[in-house]
């Protein structure tokens, strides 16, 4: 668990001392012992290796780097809607923007925002009229690859299946899972 402050980790440790590890990201169980505003998941953590990642080649498509403050990257998250842009989180992105465009305009992009202890943590992102096409595994495979170049270890934190399977074919194994929660008051 991670939380913002000491104070605060005194609060969640005493609360979920007597939960189990799988009530831990269970956010019914979680809700009866903490007073949540807000929870995110639960999700799974999926990480890769050098030796595991089975990269995908871009094929027709192009893929193109993009600054993450690029405006063209503000109009494929109001596209995609609210939820599935704040799972993606592009505007939290260090590394450059790994992106698919079709008629000119963006329509699949990937990323990632480089963490503590060198962790690569990924967003992929694709337009609704876009998907299930393989350009998350296009800009996903770029991102990937650009993390390990830079030393880093990837991570793929996925809640629907649609990313979690994009994962699992870049060779990313899942190995845990997350619950965020944000504490009322």
């Amino acid at each position: 668990m991670t939380v913002p402050s000491a104070r605060a980790a005194v609060i969640v440790r005493d609360a979920v001392a007597g939960l189990s590890v799988d009530d831990v990201v269970d956010g019914v169980a979680v809700r009866e012992v903490l007073p949540v505003a807000r929870v995110l998941g639960p999700a799974a953590l999926a990480y890769v290796s050098p030796e595991a990642f089975r990269p995908v080649e871009a094929g027709a498509s192009t893929v193109e780097q993009l600054p993450a403050s690029h405006p063209e990257l503000r109009l494929l998250e109001r596209a995609a809607g609210r939820e599935d842009a704040g799972e993606a989180a592009l505007d939290e992105i260090t590394s450059p923007v790994f992106v698919v465009r079709e008629h000119g305009q963006v329509v699949a992009a990937a990323g990632y925002r480089a963490w503590p202890s060198r962790t690569a943590h990924i967003g992929v992102l694709t337009a609704p009229g876009a998907r299930e096409r393989g350009l998350a595994r296009v800009t996903g495979s770029a991102t990937v690859a650009h993390a390990l170049a830079a030393g880093l270890l990837p991570q793929w934190r996925a809640r629907p299946p649609a990313s979690r399977r994009v994962a699992a074919v870049l060779g990313f194994e899942e190995l845990g899972s997350q619950l965020s929660v944000e504490i009322a008051g």
